[in-house]
């Protein structure tokens, strides 16, 4: 038996040192690769960070090993970018290296790696362009848009109203207004906020994006073949995205039934025609799963992170009721109460300007923007980035640069305002991100920003219920949105 048994424990001894080896020399690096904490073999840094709060354990690594230092996620290997000098020469100066997304499979399974937002190549190219044209011909930027947007704000004006005062959450219905925008381009119509469906379908973006930004994630990322197969959150992920996708589907068969090629209304139609003009084509990537995909990235991407900035919106005006006056007395001023604001009103309301900015600087939407990855080796602040390797531009170390902002970590509408009080606007404030893949809502978001907030000023005043402290604490994930709150908005008298 004792034969058998050193046998055995010999077996794993050496098995165990061959995979130590394996991993050793799969993960070498070049000698200027840039530098991060020491990696654990098989799981990398995996637990060396806090992913509850992971913008700002990139923050602090970075004053340890500088504006360019490495992570080793399981398997993958990842370059954290930081500060403004840095991320601009990045994604700017060297935006062509670094415009490819990674292969995460967590997302890979869900989208197979179609859409605008994770596809690469010609793909992304051919669905980028004709998203960017087909949501400029239904209205972005223009006129038609921003009367969609005064409108949706009656009716949510109305419904909050309802409240008399009383305190409300205002997560879902701000989510359904904002989202109703980028519907009413995508969809040709908007939902009513009784709609029980829809409803859901918006209650599930927080939940995975906040799992697409955890360790669940993470592990999924690096060891897809087991926790494919093991339970736990990164499980509903899936679930979540395929309800989505099959809300989806139900719209476009709906756009089938009447769906009129020479008449197109919305999104959704052009992407149809698209399809059957260029079905003979070989280089076309036009079909109908890149159509769910490539909805599904807009109708996300087109309502959380306006709705994100809005709900920070309402903590920051209610926690600072002065500068809620300020804004409101320019809004009065500048508009009166007469009439609805509107995008021409925008440059005679520097200080309501500077107050939106400031939201989304401390609100810090996006903190790790969307990870981008080499595609041929790169030379950034003296090391080398080999290709293939991911590319995280800790966004959360430009707005709170101390080098960029007087007062980084306290709200002041003063970072975007001159000596003569005109709106300034910095350089260095880039919530969506820079370069070739910088947000392509970027147009749309800037418009819904500023005529709900100063739709909501000039209707409502903002505070926290009695008895109740301001909480700005966030919940981490793709984005980093407040905790849920219950607010008053009072209408002004």
């Amino acid at each position: 038996m004792w034969p058998y048994f050193i046998f055995i424990n010999l077996f794993l001894f050496f098995s165990a040192v061959f995979l130590l080896l394996t991993d050793y020399a799969k993960n070498i690096q070049p000698a200027n690769f840039p530098p991060g904490p020491r990696a654990l073999p098989f799981i990398g840094n995996l637990f060396t960070v806090d992913f509850k709060k992971l913008h700002e354990n990139c923050t602090q690594l970075s004053e340890k090993y500088g504006d360019v230092y490495s992570l080793r996620m399981g398997q993958t290997w990842m370059v954290v970018l930081n500060g403004y000098q840095t991320i601009k020469e990045a994604l700017v100066a060297q935006g062509a290296s670094m415009a490819d997304r990674p292969i995460q499979p967590i997302l890979e399974d869900v989208n197979l790696n179609l859409g605008v937002i994770s596809s690469n190549g010609h793909r992304w190219k051919q669905q980028r362009q004709f998203a960017l044209s087909t949501l400029k011909y239904f209205g972005v930027g223009k006129k038609s848009l921003e009367s969609a947007i005064l409108d949706e704000f009656k009716y949510l004006s109305t419904y909050i109203a309802e409240y008399k005062g009383k305190p409300f959450n205002p997560h879902l219905i701000i989510n359904n207004a904002v989202s109703n925008i980028i519907c009413s381009l995508v969809f040709g119509h908007r939902f009513e906020y009784s709609n029980a469906r829809f409803q859901k379908v918006m209650s599930m973006f927080d939940q995975a994006l906040q799992i697409q930004g955890s360790i669940w994630a993470q592990l999924y990322n690096s060891f897809p073949v087991i926790m494919r197969r093991l339970p736990g959150p990164h499980q509903s992920v899936q679930n979540i995205w395929n309800e989505v996708k099959a809300f989806l589907r139900t719209e476009f068969k709906e756009h089938r039934k009447n769906w009129n090629p020479s008449d197109p209304k919305d999104y959704i139609d052009c992407y149809l025609s698209e399809i059957e003009k260029t079905k003979d084509n070989v280089s076309s990537t036009f079909d109908e799963e890149n159509l769910a995909i490539c909805t599904l990235d807009l109708f996300v991407a087109g309502s959380e992170t306006t709705s994100t900035t809005l709900r920070w919106g309402f903590l920051y005006m209610s926690k600072y009721p002065e500068i809620q006056e300020k804004v409101q007395a320019e809004i009065d001023r500048v508009v009166g109460r007469s009439r609805q604001p509107t995008m021409a009103d925008r440059t005679s309301m520097p200080y309501t300007e500077a107050v939106i900015h400031e939201v989304q600087r401390m609100g810090n939407i996006v903190p790790l923007s969307v990870p981008r990855m080499t595609s041929k080796d790169v030379r950034l602040g003296g090391y080398v980035i080999p290709k293939g390797v991911t590319i995280i531009t800790n966004l959360t170390s430009v707005m709170f640069d101390k080098s960029e902002w007087k007062t980084p970590y306290t709200f002041n509408p003063g970072h975007f305002l001159n000596e003569k009080g005109n709106f300034d606007k910095r350089a260095s404030f880039i919530p969506f991100s820079a370069g070739k893949r910088v947000c392509l809502g970027e147009n749309l978001a800037r418009m819904e920003l500023f005529l709900f907030f100063t739709s909501f000023m000039q209707r409502f005043s903002f505070s926290m219920p009695p008895g109740v402290k301001h909480a700005m604490d966030y919940n981490f994930g793709v984005t980093l949105s407040p905790v849920s709150y219950e607010i008053c908005a009072t209408l002004r008298q």
